[in-house]
Parts: structure tokens; C-alpha cells; sequence
């Protein structure tokens, strides 16, 4: 067991689940993920069959639904890479902050990318989306740090109700500047506005190439962060004595889910709850042991932001909702009910 906490394992989750359980929900999870991506080809304003999707899928678009699928394709690409990205984003704030509530837009760091961008675009005329890119992650870093610093203020250090609320607070604060920066620019504000809604409509292989090595990056240092999370999930003295160094881990681990949360905002524009939702249901599954939560997180966020897709393009028919507005619906009702009956628990 000692030699279990060094190595930061847990050798088995304290409500039974086994390893050969855990491979069963990742097998099924892997299964729904190809199925959603499937019915994100075939559903929209214009319905079409296999044979389409298969002509599609080889290049061919001699017909409109042929031509419908191939515009998907890249949409659903970009869904699978986005939700994959908050998701993870959002299991890992949530073991560096230890708190239940942690999640990309709750703690402001969307809003941080977001106003980074539009700053870029008013301000100083970025228009490349390598530029975006690394505008938001700047902007997504420095939000991080505020927000972390403004919730460490006072007695008994960064809470997570400190965090929420100074996380919430920091988010108000920059929807009014982009608000205030966008305002004048009626050039730029419908574009903006648009962009602000967080969506995948209209997602191009180009601009999904753009962002990544940039999620690539955040993949591999977020999920090789997970035994030195699994030791910040004893406490920072606890994880000190077992040999970690526990500011590299954390800022490691941050460092990850910023690059996460920036190229994710920068191509798609700010999406909320993903990365609450999915990481909570996931711990449902498999336990606390990161090394299971962090891959589960990444593919149900996925599947969460997939299936919103597919719930936007059929809710609104003929037209859609985008998936930052689906994402809210089944999000602020999941924070509410945290909120009331976790009380706002460390993990």
C-alpha cells in the first residue's frame, strides 16, 4: 500500500471497481464515442443514408447529401477534439485545485482566452489563427493565475467556494470588457458575437491542423500529469514527504489544461460546463485514480460535445443552436445541484 501511495496509485477504488470494470466502461465508452460520430455525419437540416456517408467519407461529393457529409466530417472532427480538450481541461483543474467545482468557464479562464482575443483582433489586428492560438493561451494563463491568486487571498487559502467565487466574479468582469472593447468596432462585432456563442459550425480542416499541436501538447503533459496528481490528492504535505515536488506538479499539470482551454477557445470560442459535468460522471465510473479519470474524461467530453452537436443541429430545425448554448442547458442545473448538495467539498 505504501509503495502503491509513492508510486501515486490507488490499487483499488474504495467502492470495488477493478481494473477489468474500468476496461469495460473505456471499451464502451470508445463504442458510444464511434457512434455519436457516426450520427453526427448523418443528422442535420438535410438527412442522408449510408451510402452517402460512405461515398462521403471516400472523397466523393457528386451529390448534395454527399456534400452535406463532407462539410460534417470536419465539424465533427473538431467536436470530438474540443470536448476530448475541456474535458481533460477540467478533470485536471479540478486535482490541482481540489475542488469539486473547478471547470474552465467557472474559474474564468475561458473568459480570459476570450477577452485576450478580442483585445488582439480590436486592438492590434490579429487575424492569422496561429495568432488567435497564442493570444487566448496567453490570455487563458494569465486569467488562470488571477483567478488563483485573487481566491488564495485571506484566511484558509484558495477554498473551492473562494475559487468559484472569485473564478464567477473574474468571468462577469471580462464579458463586460469584451462587451466594452467590441462595442465601437461594429466591423468586427458580428463576427465576434458569433464566435462568443462557442460553436463547431463551420469548422475547417485547416483551422482544426492550426490548433493541433497546440492540444497535442496539452494531451500529453495533462494525462503524464496523472500520478502526481493522484499525490496532491493526499495534500500537498503528504505529497511532499512522498518525494513530490509539489509546485512543478501543479504548474505542470495548469500548464497542461491552459494549453487545453486556450486552443480550444481560440478555434471554437468559449464553451462552459464540459469540463464540470464530464469529469464528475466519469469519477462515477472509475473512481478517483487519475489514471483512469483523466483518459474517461477526455473521451467523455468528447461524446458530451458531439452529442450536444447533434442536439443543436435537431432542436432548432430548420436552423441550430450552437453547442455552448446546449452545453449550458445541461450544465447550470448540474452546478446548481453541486452546489446544493456537495457543499462545495475538497476532493
Amino acid at each position: 500500500m505504501k509503495l502503491a501511495l509513492r508510486q501515486g496509485q490507488f490499487p483499488r477504488d474504495r467502492a470495488g471497481r477493478s481494473n477489468r470494470s474500468r476496461r469495460a466502461w473505456l471499451a464502451a465508452a470508445l463504442a458510444l464515442l464511434a457512434a455519436l460520430c457516426l450520427l453526427s455525419v448523418a443528422v442535420g437540416t438535410r438527412q442522408v443514408g449510408w451510402v452517402d456517408i460512405v461515398s462521403a467519407l471516400r472523397g466523393q461529393v457528386a451529390t448534395i447529401e454527399q456534400a452535406a457529409v463532407a462539410v460534417r466530417i470536419p465539424r465533427t472532427l473538431l467536436a470530438v477534439l474540443a470536448g476530448s480538450a475541456l474535458g481533460l481541461a477540467g478533470a485536471v483543474m479540478q486535482g490541482v485545485t481540489r475542488n469539486p467545482l473547478a471547470d474552465p468557464g467557472i474559474l474564468g479562464v475561458n473568459l480570459g482566452a476570450s477577452l485576450a482575443v478580442v483585445v488582439g483582433v480590436a486592438w492590434f489586428g490579429v487575424t492569422s489563427a496561429d495568432a488567435y492560438i497564442w493570444t487566448a493561451i496567453v490570455g487563458a494563463a494569465l486569467s488562470a493565475v488571477f483567478v488563483y491568486v485573487i481566491g488564495s487571498l485571506g484566511r484558509g487559502g484558495a477554498t473551492p467556494l473562494k475559487l468559484a467565487l472569485a473564478g464567477v466574479a473574474t468571468s462577469v468582469a471580462f464579458a463586460s470588457f469584451v462587451t466594452a472593447v467590441i462595442l465601437p468596432r461594429t466591423d468586427i462585432a458580428g463576427g465576434i458575437q458569433s464566435w462568443r456563442v462557442g460553436g463547431v459550425g463551420g469548422a475547417t480542416f485547416d483551422a482544426t491542423l492550426e490548433a493541433a499541436p497546440f492540444l497535442a501538447a496539452g494531451l500529453l503533459l495533462s494525462l503524464s500529469s496523472a500520478r502526481r496528481l493522484n499525490s496532491l490528492a493526499l495534500g500537498d504535505e503528504m505529497a511532499a514527504g512522498l518525494g513530490e515536488r509539489v509546485a512543478l506538479a501543479r504548474a505542470t499539470a495548469a500548464l497542461g489544461a491552459v494549453l487545453l482551454c486556450g486552443a480550444t477557445t481560440a478555434v471554437c470560442g468559449p464553451i462552459g460546463f464540459v469540463g464540470l459535468v464530464v469529469p464528475h460522471l466519469c469519477r462515477q465510473l472509475v473512481g478517483v485514480d487519475h489514471r483512469w479519470l483523466l483518459p474517461f474524461s477526455t473521451i467523455g467530453g468528447a461524446c458530451l460535445l458531439v452529442a450536444a452537436d447533434v442536439v443543436g443541429r435537431i432542436a432548432a430545425r430548420p436552423s441550430e443552436l450552437e453547442v455552448g448554448v446546449v452545453t449550458a442547458f445541461i450544465g447550470a442545473p448540474f452546478f446548481i445541484w453541486m452546489v446544493r448538495h456537495q457543499r462545495s467539498r475538497q476532493l
